[in-house]
């Protein structure tokens, strides 16, 4: 595309008030996004825009500069990317109603079409940080991008699971590429850029991540990936609506079982009930989508991890189907306390087990 036409596609984002469907009826009328930028009051009401929307945009247009606008945007290394430029995402491009236009910093690459979206709650337990890891780390070994929304929770282990493992991830924002949100993430979102993948948005710079951008956010989760995998999350959350997406766009839906007596599992439960694919392990995924195990990436093996002797059996054996609290391990293993914290410390320095936080420990099964 030219860079004269791209400039009026970028000016049409700026304005809060044409989306991806007011933005193709005004295209196709007049031709062009330039003509449509520099329609008169008069033609844009000829088209169907209300009155108050149509004169807010010529007040607008009349007080933008575009070209010093643009020029900030380079300033900021972001790059603007419309659905009409070869490199745009092509399962975005599938889905109804796709952004006309995307933000993005670091590089989305062909082999990103092989994408699983990972979402849950942000209120995430032991048991879903568990989760996120095991799932998150096998999906990638697999040669799988995580997609996800750098929200706090489960999102953000599943993208620093990934830049762990080496694999690749995009972050997808609900507000503008300057202002990461939430900004704890801000580290995160520069090792995802510079190396492990791409963070993207459909909102200009300067756009604060208000509440109505996130189920807009949600839906290029859904749409950049072949199937969403919800771990934890209430009934009502935004992981259900990622999900709800997905559901609409025709692709597959994934959820976690969690403990009943937590209402994290109440989402996904209800997502198994509607339909959903149960997942106890990463094959229950890469069946329904499909992906044959020989694909397997080199990068990752899960290693085997053994017991080096008696004792590190006993606390194998112990932590086998679950965490368990430091107390909980001592009790079973009728070992004394100083025994049992001297393995514990061996066994983590080894990488064979993980403390999750609060001296509750779980076999490292990455």
């Amino acid at each position: 595309m030219e860079i004269d036409e791209k400039l009026y596609w970028f000016g049409f984002s700026l304005f809060n008030g044409i989306g991806p469907k007011r933005f193709a009826l005004l295209k196709n009328y007049f031709g062009s996004a330039q003509k449509a930028w520099q329609a008169s009051l008069p033609e844009l009401l000829k088209v169907g825009l209300n009155p108050q929307l149509a004169q807010s945009f010529v007040e607008f247009r009349q007080k933008t500069n575009l070209d010093s606008s643009f020029l900030r945007l380079r300033e900021k290394k972001i790059e603007c990317q419309t659905i009409d430029d070869k490199n745009y995402p092509e399962n975005l491009k599938k889905i109804d109603n796709p952004p006309f236009i995307l933000y993005k910093k670091g590089e989305i690459k062909t082999q990103d079409s092989l994408a699983i979206a990972v979402v849950g709650t942000r209120k995430m337990s032991s048991y879903g940080k568990q989760v996120t890891e095991k799932l998150v780390s096998e999906l990638v070994g697999y040669g799988l991008t995580i997609v996800s929304g750098l929200a706090r929770g489960v999102d953000t282990i599943a993208h620093q699971t990934a830049v762990n493992c080496k694999g690749r991830t995009i972050g997808v924002l609900a507000c503008g590429l300057d202002l990461i949100y939430p900004p704890e993430n801000k580290i995160l979102a520069e090792k995802i850029i510079n190396g492990y993948g791409s963070v993207i948005s459909e909102f200009p710079p300067g756009c604060q991540a208000v509440p109505g951008n996130f189920p807009a956010r949600n839906r290029i989760i859904a749409g950049l990936s072949l199937g969403t995998l919800v771990i934890e999350g209430e009934v009502g959350s935004g992981s259900l609506i990622t999900a709800r997406h997905a559901v609409e766009q025709g692709r597959e839906v994934f959820a976690v079982p969690g403990p009943i007596t937590s209402s994290n599992s109440a989402g996904p439960a209800l997502l198994i009930k509607q339909g959903a694919k149960l997942v106890e392990n990463v094959q229950d995924i890469l069946e329904e989508l499909n992906i044959d195990n020989r694909t397997k990436n080199i990068v990752h093996s899960a290693k085997e991890i053994r017991a080096e002797n008696p004792e590190e059996e006993i606390i194998f054996n112990i932590l086998i189907n679950e965490e368990k609290h430091i107390d909980q391990i001592i009790r079973e293993s009728k070992m004394d306390i100083g025994k049992v914290t001297s393995l514990l410390t061996m066994m983590e320095i080894k990488g064979m087990i993980k403390n999750l936080g609060n001296m509750i420990y779980v076999i490292n099964n990455r």
